[in-house]
């Protein structure tokens, strides 16, 4: 193990699959709608924690059909189709990105403490932990429609080093693929990577971080 990181956080969308941003913005493109406008309608400001519906969602203040039917109405106050369930329709062919679980289980493997720090809704609760073998992989999870709060809070960092038995930031290394949350994470004295839709780069970052080649 590395003498120097103790714990790594992973964000789930984006990291262990595609980027739910990615999708957002090929759906827009598909409608005719001016780009990063789709992608702004459903997540809403995403460097921010605000009362979008998304946000609220994902705070666990409204149910997933409430959320659904306000980006419904934003989208058609625009002239757009912004059903997030076409988007959830778009991403369904997509599993888990098997490169980036192995790594993961390398890590776990490395003696390095885990946590999940995650941007979420109830009702996807069950989905994503079909994916990957979360009780394997993840030591802690923080899931924001749990604990009330959301990324780029940096209180969801804190609360996930506190849960890792109060590991220090500057000890712990963070993946995300919202540039906002990274900022937020670095902000706090995390290391961070942010993860691009080819993984090579932050999987040859975390080998590199982390002294975990085979």
């Amino acid at each position: 193990m590395a003498t120097d990181i103790e714990a790594v956080l992973f964000d789930f969308g984006g990291v262990f699959t595609p980027s739910p941003f990615d999708a957002a913005e090929e759906l827009g493109a598909s409608l005719g709608a001016p780009p990063g406008r789709v992608l702004e309608i459903v997540f809403g400001p995403y460097h921010e924690d605000t009362n979008h519906p998304w946000h609220r969602l994902e705070r666990g203040e409204i149910p997933l059909l409430e959320a659904r039917d306000a980006i419904i109405a934003l989208g058609a106050a625009e002239g757009i189709d912004t059903d997030p369930f076409r988007l959830f329709a778009r991403m369904g062919a997509n599993g888990a990105r098997a490169p980036m679980v192995e790594r993961a289980q390398r890590i776990v493997a490395h003696g390095y403490r885990t946590a999940l720090v995650t941007n979420n809704a109830h009702e996807f609760r069950d989905g994503w932990r079909k994916l990957v073998p979360a009780d394997e992989l993840f030591q802690v999870i923080v899931d924001s429609s749990e604990v009330g709060m959301r990324k780029p809070d940096p209180r969801m960092f804190e609360l996930a080093l506190a849960r890792l038995g109060g590991i220090a930031p500057e000890r712990a290394l963070f993946l995300d693929d919202a540039a906002s949350n990274v900022a937020a994470a670095e902000k706090l004295g995390i290391r961070s990577v942010l993860v691009r839709p080819d993984l090579r780069d932050a999987l040859a970052a975390l080998d590199t971080l982390l002294e975990v080649q085979r």
